[in-house]
């Protein structure tokens, strides 16, 4: 918005002068319009159940555990009881905090347990299969944030989702091509058949009697519905009978932890996002910090300049990334240095619009201290001005592809996103250090960025997203197509974007959508461009809180995300 005043004033002489030629009018693209409270996810039957939550007088936080365990029946690619996740949130009254509820390794796990003989990543061993698996954390998250802020009985919640997993959910076209491109995995990963094996079309019911029946026992016995009894003596013995080291007392053990988000400046805003062992945080404070000094609204949109600034910042995060960020229960995290201006103002010395930075150039900055594409996001805001941004994941599509028939949910591969290897890329592509090496009990290092923003000192939006490594640039670009660029929040989620993470060195971007003379000019200039393996970046859900104080939904149109409100 730096050249807001600029742009009236020329846009007033120019009128002034041109009084006798019109201006053809230009249209914005806006998502759902209400006036009190909003869910935006994956899934129309998560929204309306969340939405239906606040109509009831619940309030955001009621809200996020209907809508969560409505995804673990609604969405299985990435909704979930077998996986984990995390939420940033603000209260009306400007409190905000967080809570990870990310998994964890198992008791029995060791440092080198993915590895041969000789020292080499065994392919499939952390992605497919009982050994992928970490002990999951969504139960607990949801039960730990309706205690502590919930304001409606667990009945009230439970309930809808219950009947939703008895009633049946409706098949979408995507998600019949979702299921029928994994089905070959299932059947790798499962010894007898699953509920997922049928040749399930679009318009078809999936019913849920199993999973119904285990969030009928949650509801019974809480938290210890799941991590304790019956259900975890099945989930214990499922995933060791089929390979897998979770036992009872590693669900039993497992809590969330509240945390202290990450919080930075960028213009008139104020940023609160996901701290570690999520990256989130740390890696959008980083590459906000590097772009600010920049002006990147008068570049333009997806413009040469822009495209240049934003990737070689993201370079130089990635980097970071890669080697100082963990589980803060076991490592050392430098985050105060590593958001510092005047450190990621070094990290841009060597920067030039005149050629790209190499990223074998590029290391870690030195610093004296030692996920997937697969995920879900939802956003709620309520009609009292709570609002939250949760991001929850399996981590791969449908996780380890194994499905406990008995229980009725699959389960995550998370273990993938320790380093198996330091050095070693994991399904992501992303670069592994110390920092992230597996440890019994620790959790492993995630990309997810549920962030809420600030504006004046008031609830400006809430945003997240699913898609891995893209996660952290996806936030980025939504947040800077509204801010900088002045779009409505369904354009922003709606615009073209593009990604980049130190390595491999190129820039993702979504194909068809960018400039040809632009991606030319790029290349002239050295950068390497793929936009052959990135045909969606980011699925991201959105609220935005405009002037007159309504709430602006923006679903992601490359999902079958909706937005719900009143």
């Amino acid at each position: 918005m730096k050249h807001i005043l600029y742009t009236t004033l020329l846009l007033s002489l120019f009128v002034s002068c041109k009084k006798e030629v019109k201006a053809p009018e230009t249209i914005k693209k806006t998502g759902l319009i209400t006036q009190n409270a909003m869910v935006v996810s994956a899934r129309v039957e998560a929204s309306k159940i969340g939405n239906d939550i606040l109509k009831k007088g619940g309030n955001a936080f009621d809200a996020m555990a209907a809508t969560e365990l409505a995804l673990a029946v609604a969405y299985p690619y990435a909704g979930n009881l077998g996986g984990g996740g995390f939420m940033v949130y603000r209260k009306a009254n400007g409190e905000t905090g967080a809570i990870d509820y990310r998994e964890k390794a198992p008791m029995a796990a060791t440092k080198n347990m993915y590895l041969d003989e000789d020292g080499n990543v065994i392919p499939e061993k952390s992605t497919l299969g009982a050994m992928a698996v970490g002990v999951p954390g969504t139960v607990a998250g949801v039960f730990e944030v309706h205690k502590k802020l919930g304001s409606l009985p667990i009945e009230d919640i439970l309930n809808p989702v219950i009947a939703l997993a008895k009633k049946g959910v409706l098949v979408t076209e995507k998600q019949e091509k979702r299921i029928a491109h994994y089905q070959p995995l299932f059947k790798k990963a499962n010894k007898d058949s699953i509920l997922f094996d049928k040749a399930w079309k679009a318009n078809d019911t999936i019913k849920h009697p199993n999973l119904a029946e285990t969030l009928e026992r949650i509801l019974e016995h809480g938290k210890d519905g799941f991590y304790k009894g019956e259900t975890a003596k099945t989930l214990a013995n499922f995933v060791q009978e089929n390979g897998g080291i979770i036992t009872e007392e590693d669900l039993a053990s497992y809590e969330a932890q509240w945390r202290t988000p990450i919080s930075f400046s960028y213009d008139d805003l104020k940023i609160i996002s996901m701290s570690p062992p999520s990256s989130g945080g740390v890696c959008l404070a980083q590459i906000m910090k590097m772009i600010e000094p920049f002006h990147i609204d008068e570049f333009g949109h997806n413009s040469e300049k822009t495209i240049q600034v934003i990737t070689e910042a993201e370079r130089r995060a990635y980097a970071d990334r890669s080697f100082y960020l963990g589980d803060p229960d076991f490592v050392e995290i430098p985050i105060e240095t590593l958001i510092n201006e005047a450190y990621l103002g070094g990290r841009m010395d060597n920067f030039s619009f005149e050629k790209a930075t190499s990223s074998k150039d590029v290391a870690h900055g030195n610093i004296a201290i030692i996920e997937s594409d697969e995920t879900t996001h939802y956003s709620i805001v309520d009609q009292f001005g709570n609002a939250i941004s949760a991001t929850t994941t399996l981590n791969g599509a449908y996780g380890s592809k194994l499905y406990c028939s008995e229980l009725g949910f699959f389960l995550n591969n998370e273990m993938d996103d320790f380093s198996s290897k330091p050095g070693e890329p994991n399904m992501f592509g992303l670069i592994g250090a110390e920092a992230n090496s597996i440890v019994p009990q620790k959790r492993m290092l995630s990309s997810m960025t549920p962030t809420i923003v600030e504006k004046n000192g008031e609830l400006f939006m809430s945003v997240g997203t699913p898609g891995g490594a893209t996660i952290i640039t996806s936030v980025l670009q939504t947040i800077l197509n509204v801010h900088e660029f002045n779009m409505t929040m369904q354009e922003a989620v709606n615009a073209p974007r593009f990604h980049h993470q130190w390595l491999p060195d190129e820039i993702n971007m979504e194909p068809n959508s960018f400039d040809k003379t632009i991606i030319q000019n790029l290349e002239k200039l050295g950068y390497s461009i793929n936009e052959k393996d990135s045909p969606v970046i980011g699925k991201v859900d959105g609220i935005l809180v405009l002037d007159d104080k309504t709430l602006e939904g923006g679903a992601d149109y490359r999902g079958d995300d909706t937005a719900v409100g009143f």
